[in-house]
């Protein structure tokens, strides 16, 4: 399953990257991912920060490993849980009025496929668009 979504985010290209990878400001803007800590709180190739999603009622707390950040355009990270697994990129694209930030999400494995009524991909979908709307206005802030 891929989910894939966008925004325009109508600031500059340097505040967007600060606003998205700075993770010691996400609990000021993010209502998506809870308890977001990390040892560095900046977002960078091969290091991790641990989160928690709340899809339903309970929270899902899991760890994404950074496996490629290229400033102002890309970032990309994965994680495992529960027998899925995920590669979450990011693809920041420079607008004359601002960031055209794309969230694509690639989901796999057993239960993705068997049990799609446990991993629905319009939650999936609504959360990323949730994120997505939470870092424009985030990033749009003055």
């Amino acid at each position: 399953m891929v989910v894939e979504e966008s925004v325009l985010i109508l600031a500059p290209p340097e505040k967007v990257w600060k606003t998205f990878t700075d993770l010691s400001c996400w609990e000021d803007w993010n209502t998506v991912l809870e308890d977001v800590s990390a040892r560095d709180h900046n977002i960078e190739k091969g290091g991790t920060f641990r989160c928690s999603i709340r899809p339903f009622f309970f929270p899902v707390r899991f760890q994404p490993v950074i496996e490629e950040v290229i400033p102002r355009e890309k970032i990309v990270w994965t994680g495992s849980k529960y027998g899925i697994s995920s590669r979450h990129e990011f693809i920041f694209e420079n607008d004359e009025s601002g960031v055209l930030l794309v969230s694509r999400e690639t989901f796999s494995g057993s239960a993705v496929e068997t049990v799609p009524a446990l991993f629905p991909e319009k939650k999936i979908r609504e959360l990323t668009r949730l994120f997505l709307k939470d870092l424009k206005e985030a990033a749009e802030s003055v």
